[in-house]
């Protein structure tokens, strides 16, 4: 949450133009502690509500904020379509690992094998890795933070938010009541910053012929287990993002003037055909 504070003033962004969007979950209660418009939505649907309202009115600057149980879970189908539309909106994930409003049950990114205090057997279900399913889905901005590295999370956040596109952001989030495997300890043992293992890292794609070996460089380190790395995996900003692939094909004016801005009706009587513009915006 300090993270995101300091992200915002950072871009300088106006709270009236900020949309944050969360689901159900201990993490999903972070909109209530930010001045911007908000929305608390049901269990796994904040990718669609806010969708919804970016794509209502593309001017506005919505943030996904979600557990690893509420966007992994019951809500990973909607990350996977949020990717390949490539909508300029972000994610940002809370990973603990468990399901902390329900007091500890095993999250989809639990390591198999592993026994957190509140379950009384060892997980026997293999995890997810919230960043190859990103990757895979088409998000084109693509990183991992720690909530206890408060600055650099920071960074990320406010790279992720300035950048053209879809962007996906985990942040290792230790839940100190009830994960007591991974723990700071734990993960402090494993982070590293890619940078600063590989002054070289570079994950932009400047040119489209570099997007292969990008992809495959994100990759390989995405899937590292014995040690964890954070920072900037990709960033694509040569991708057409959602708006633009709609105003060339149905809208010239989308942009110009979404559906939350057009008049609804005019001298009491609608000047709206409805059933064309469900149709429309349904393609």
């Amino acid at each position: 949450m300090q993270s995101l504070y300091n992200a915002f003033a950072e871009l300088n962004l106006d709270p009236a133009n900020v949309v944050l969007v969360s689901g159900i979950g201990c993490s999903s209660r972070l909109p209530h502690y930010v001045r911007t418009t908000s929305v608390h939505a049901i269990h796994g649907r904040a990718i669609p509500y806010a969708l919804g309202i970016k794509l209502a009115n593309p001017s506005l600057e919505v943030v996904v904020v979600g557990g690893d149980g509420d966007l992994m879970a019951i809500g990973g189908n909607h990350l996977l379509h949020l990717g390949r539309r490539n909508v300029d909106m972000t994610v940002i994930l809370m990973d603990n690992s468990v399901y902390g409003l329900t007091r500890g049950q095993a999250g989809p990114t639990l390591p198999a094998g592993i026994k957190v205090k509140a379950v009384p057997k060892a997980n026997p279900q293999g995890e997810i890795n919230p960043l190859l399913l990103a990757l895979t889905a088409g998000f084109t901005f693509i990183a991992r933070g720690y909530s206890y590295d408060i600055k650099y999370t920071t960074k990320l956040i406010a790279d992720a938010i300035s950048h053209k596109g879809s962007a996906f952001v985990q942040i290792y989030s230790p839940c100190v009541t009830y994960n007591n495997v991974m723990t700071r300890e734990w993960y402090e043992k494993k982070i590293y910053k890619l940078e600063e293992a590989d002054p070289a890292w570079d994950p932009v794609v400047h040119d489209e012929k570099e997007v292969d070996l990008k992809i495959r460089k994100a990759l390989d380190k995405i899937v590292e287990r014995d040690r964890l790395p954070i920072g900037i995996f990709y960033k694509n900003e040569l991708v057409p993002t959602f708006d633009e692939r709609y105003e060339s094909l149905y809208d010239p004016n989308y942009r110009k003037l979404p559906p939350a801005l057009q008049p609804v009706e005019a001298d009491g009587k609608s000047v709206v055909d409805f059933e064309k513009l469900v149709a429309d915006r349904l393609l």
